[in-house]
Order: structure tokens, then C-alpha cells, then sequence
């Protein structure tokens, strides 16, 4: 007579080698989607890398019309560390500051445009004029009124990042449902309270939105200042090198550049997840 163990296991006959190698061929699939994705911004930028290399090679570019790569890398090893970090230091300083002051100024200036009528129907055209003057032009007039020291600089920089902040700061505030704000008004709670913990709240989703433009509205401030006076700074570095047809040393500044402002840009995501994680999206939380 057969035993129990016996009968149990020809009742489930084992799995085909076929049937194992079917299933284990979809995970395959799948992890290789999920790194290609991780993978594909640092593949992509790899490959233009690559084509801009030899294209320069290939069709034998001046270094004078478009570097290529490995000349741009070679000019900036060639410039002493502590000439880079003179340099980055001076635009990170400005941006920093201008940056700063575009935030403690244009955020009370949101909450007065949404708190009074007469405010916005006041301030807002001048701001839209201000916004809409071209800063290039504007900036020589700046700094020979202001002198030459950091200050005009850091006036460029505010002048460039503060209107982001304000219209979405606005847009935010304004966004508060309509059925929140009557029942705080029901409950006879004061126009303070109903900005600190309704309509703030909010405008957080939109508030650090313009604040991640702004950082790099912030360092193009910056750069466009030292193209119109200073003696240190990258745009300094870059104006300079152009000047005497240093073109890899003036791509090796411009990429210097694109590095800080992509730090800031990320300073300010990791910021946001850190103090006000529930404003992002569920898909980046």
C-alpha cells in the first residue's frame, strides 16, 4: 500500500524545467526596464559626451569654434584649485545673497497682495514693469549708480529671481479653497490665522516650486553682474577667457556653472522633502 508522502506528491508533480525558465524570464524583463530607466538620463548624457568628441575629431573643429570635451577637461585641470574656488566662491556669494533677499522680500509682499485690493491693484503693475525691463539694460545703469562693490550685483540677482517667487506665491495663496476660508471665517477666526494655517499651507506646493527656478534664475543673476563688473566671479572667469580666445577655458567656467547651479536646484528638493515632505507629489514622496 503507498504511503501518505507518496500520494501527496503525485498529486503535485513537479514543475517543468520550461514552465521555471518562463517565469524567472519575465523578472529578467523586468529589472532590465527598471535600471534602464534609472540609467537612461547618465546613458544619454554619456552618449552626447561621445558624438561631441568625435564629431569634433572627425570633422577636425578649432578648439577656437567648439572645444571638444577632452580639451575642455585638459584646460581645466590646467587652472590651479584655488583659482576655481576664488572664482566659484564670488558667484556663490552674490547668488546666495541676492537669492535670499528675493525670498524674505517677495513672500510678505505675496501675502500683502492677497490680503489688500488696494495692494494689488497698486503694486502689481510696478512689479510687471520692473519684470519686464530688460535686466541686461538695466544693469550698467546699477552698478555705476550703486558703485562697484557687491551690492549692485546682488541687486541684479533680487531683480531676477524675486518675481518667480511673488506670482506663484500669489497663485498659491490665492488657490486655498473657497469652503475652507468661509468656514474659518464662520468660526471667527482673524485674517492672520487665516493665512498662517489655511492659505499658507497651501501655497507650499507652490512657494518651493518657484524657489527651484529661482536658484537658478539666481546664479544667472550673478554671472550676468560679472559680465558687467567685477574682478572675480565665473562670469569674470568666462568673460575673461573669451576675450583672449580661450574658448575650452571659457567651457570649462560654463560648466562650472551648470554644476553650481544644479547643486542648488537639488539643495532645494532635498530641503522641501526635509521640512514639508507632504507638499510633493505621492510619485516623489
Amino acid at each position: 500500500m503507498p504511503s501518505r508522502t507518496t500520494s501527496a506528491n503525485s498529486s503535485s508533480p513537479a514543475r517543468p524545467p520550461e514552465a521555471v525558465k518562463r517565469t524567472a524570464l519575465p523578472r529578467t524583463r523586468g529589472w532590465l526596464f527598471v535600471w534602464a530607466d534609472r540609467l537612461a538620463p547618465s546613458l544619454a548624457f554619456v552618449a552626447l559626451i561621445a558624438v561631441w568628441e568625435a564629431a569634433c575629431r572627425l570633422f577636425a573643429i578649432p578648439s577656437f569654434l567648439l572645444p571638444a570635451p577632452s580639451a575642455i577637461v585638459a584646460a581645466g585641470l590646467n587652472i590651479p584649485p584655488d583659482v576655481w574656488l576664488g572664482h566659484t566662491l564670488a558667484t556663490l556669494r552674490v547668488a546666495l545673497m541676492g537669492y535670499l533677499a528675493s525670498i524674505v522680500i517677495s513672500i510678505p509682499l505675496a501675502v500683502a497682495l492677497v490680503s489688500s485690493r488696494f495692494l494689488s491693484r497698486t503694486l502689481y503693475p510696478i512689479l510687471v514693469i520692473v519684470q519686464s525691463t530688460p535686466i541686461v539694460a538695466v544693469a550698467p545703469i546699477i552698478v555705476v549708480t550703486l558703485g562697484a562693490s557687491d551690492l549692485p550685483r546682488v541687486v541684479i540677482t533680487f531683480l531676477i529671481t524675486f518675481f518667480p517667487i511673488v506670482v506663484s506665491s500669489v497663485t498659491g495663496l490665492m488657490a486655498t479653497p473657497e469652503e475652507l476660508i468661509e468656514l474659518s471665517r464662520s468660526l471667527r477666526a482673524g485674517r492672520a490665522r487665516e493665512m498662517l494655517h489655511i492659505r499658507l499651507p497651501y501655497a507650499v506646493p507652490y512657494i518651493f516650486s518657484a524657489l527651484k527656478i529661482s536658484t537658478t534664475l539666481a546664479v544667472i543673476g550673478a554671472v550676468v553682474a560679472e559680465f558687467v563688473a567685477a574682478e572675480r566671479g565665473l562670469g569674470f572667469f568666462i568673460a575673461f577667457s573669451t576675450s583672449f580666445f580661450k574658448i575650452p577655458q571659457a567651457f570649462t567656467g560654463l560648466a562650472v556653472l551648470v554644476v553650481l547651479s544644479l547643486a542648488l536646484f537639488r539643495l532645494c528638493s532635498v530641503a522641501q522633502r526635509r521640512l514639508v515632505p507632504w507638499s510633493l507629489p505621492k510619485s516623489e514622496r
